[in-house]
């Protein structure tokens, strides 16, 4: 994809407006129209420092244009001569004070109830990769349930001449469920650089850092779907790193939790048995597409020297437990993340297969599920 093209995908992120059409909002150059209490109180302080900027605005220019209109030369006007005047010195100081008291008190008030994260019903760690991200349920109904959920607009879209659809990079694949009226407690860290979660109908924007846990919090009062981007610039896909949730009903709710659970079982009798050549290849190429391509390219080719190509690589034809070691723990000081916590061991083990048997790689080997364990417990 060409820089102009990728630049022109990243304005997406400046204008809360793109979001907002995607979700049928009516304000295109406001705010989103907000749906929690917290999205509520920036929406009406936002609305509230515009007024007052307006009115000084207003006052301050109508003052020197009604000066400059009836002091003009022209009318005979003549510069007093003063300095000093206690009353006016004293006025431009108490004024502006009271004025920002005026702003900081609601202000202060947002704040404070942003960072209350206590008593939450449902607890979510939101891990930033490059360029997607990966969600786990921690706390409350659905506990245990992991996501990675990375952009699903078609390729076509974004590099051919595709037409571009509704919801164009403000979709993904598994988008992260939660129940109406429940406060949920983001807890937002990343795996290689910093990101940022900002859903704008939320009120919620906390950036993601490497070996620290920021939070957030908030409580969707109406069900629907809402968007958001990646708001830090995280590196060269930043603008295919949106966020989508899906805010549902208890009872759809906990069907969805019912049938991640089903999932959850059948993904864990899938690490136990041993998978056919044909097998590791069909997943590893869904694996490679969603995970790998955006760095390493399609073709194997890479990015060099940042991102290096797999089709001949002597890691990729070399000992299979090295690459396994590499996949999950990543390679310190280069772009390579680790992706152990991401992927499962099923998702490595095909993964692994597909890149050592495409392209000009044939080694004719397979990674089962079992030597990806065991590499884990090395660890």
């Amino acid at each position: 994809m060409g820089l102009a093209a990728r630049i022109a995908a990243s304005t997406l992120l400046l204008v809360p407006a793109a979001a907002a059409q995607a979700q049928g909002a009516p304000a295109r150059y406001n705010l989103q129209t907000p749906v929690t209490g917290l999205a509520e109180q920036i929406h009406d302080m936002h609305t509230l420092m515009l007024v007052i900027c307006l009115v000084i605005f207003v006052g301050v220019f109508g003052v020197m244009f009604w000066a400059v209109i009836h002091h003009r030369r022209s009318r005979g006007a003549v510069a007093a001569n003063f300095h000093e005047n206690t009353t006016v010195e004293i006025a431009w100081t108490v004024i502006p004070v009271l004025i920002l008291l005026g702003m900081a008190w609601p202000a202060t008030k947002t704040v404070i109830a942003m960072k209350d994260t206590s008593e939450a019903d449902l607890t979510i760690k939101a891990t930033g990769y490059q360029w997607k991200w990966g969600y786990d349920y921690l706390q409350g109904e659905g506990e245990g349930i992991r996501l990675l959920s990375s952009l699903s607009t078609p390729r076509e879209q974004i590099e051919g001449g595709a037409a571009k659809g509704e919801n164009y990079l403000l979709e993904v694949d598994n988008p992260v469920v939660v129940p109406v009226g429940k406060k949920v407690r983001m807890l937002l860290t990343a795996n290689d650089v910093i990101h940022s979660w900002w859903v704008p109908a939320f009120g919620v924007k906390q950036d993601a850092i490497p070996g620290f846990i920021r939070d957030g919090w908030f409580r969707a009062d109406k069900e629907g779907v809402y968007r958001g981007n990646c708001a830090e610039l995280c590196g060269r896909d930043h603008a295919f790193m949106p966020i989508e949730v899906h805010v549902v009903s208890a009872e759809k709710y906990a069907a969805w939790v019912a049938e991640h659970r089903e999932k959850a079982a059948g993904a864990a009798a899938d690490e136990a048995r041993e998978w056919s050549m044909a097998e590791l290849m069909t997943r590893g190429e869904q694996v490679f597409g969603t995970i790998c391509a955006a760095c390493h390219q399609a073709n194997g080719k890479g990015l060099p020297p940042t991102f290096p190509p797999l089709d001949g690589s002597q890691v990729v034809l070399g000992d299979k437990a090295g690459q396994i070691d590499i996949v999950l723990h990543g390679r310190p000081n280069t772009a390579m993340a680790p992706f152990g916590g991401a992927l499962s061991d099923a998702d490595v083990a095909a993964v692994i297969t597909y890149t050592r048997n495409s392209w000009g790689n044939h080694t004719g080997e397979a990674v089962q599920p079992a030597e990806v364990k065991a590499g884990r417990n090395k660890s």
